[in-house]
């Protein structure tokens, strides 16, 4: 447990951050799996468009350091490869 009033705030400001850091990694999770699941359907225009909502909200979710820069883009990368082959 925190001693000095110091260390008191900065676990308060570390839970807080940990919550909202939760929140919106469980969001682009969502998003991933909607891509996910509109290519296992083999539907290539509902991968995409599920895809286009999807990568504002990764590179807005990289930018807050939620996600690293480069897993998001690793991500965004996975899934258009797996589009684009569903298009073949």
């Amino acid at each position: 447990m925190a001693n000095s009033k110091q260390a008191r705030k900065r676990a308060r400001q570390s839970e807080g951050r940990r919550v909202l850091k939760a929140s919106q990694r469980s969001m682009v999770r969502t998003y991933i799996k909607r891509v996910i699941t509109a290519i296992n359907g083999g539907d290539h225009a509902e991968a995409m468009t599920a895809f286009q909502k999807a990568q504002p909200v990764i590179d807005r979710i990289a930018d807050k350091d939620v996600l690293s820069k480069k897993k998001a883009a690793r991500l965004k990368s996975r899934l258009n490869k797996r589009i684009k082959a569903l298009a073949a």
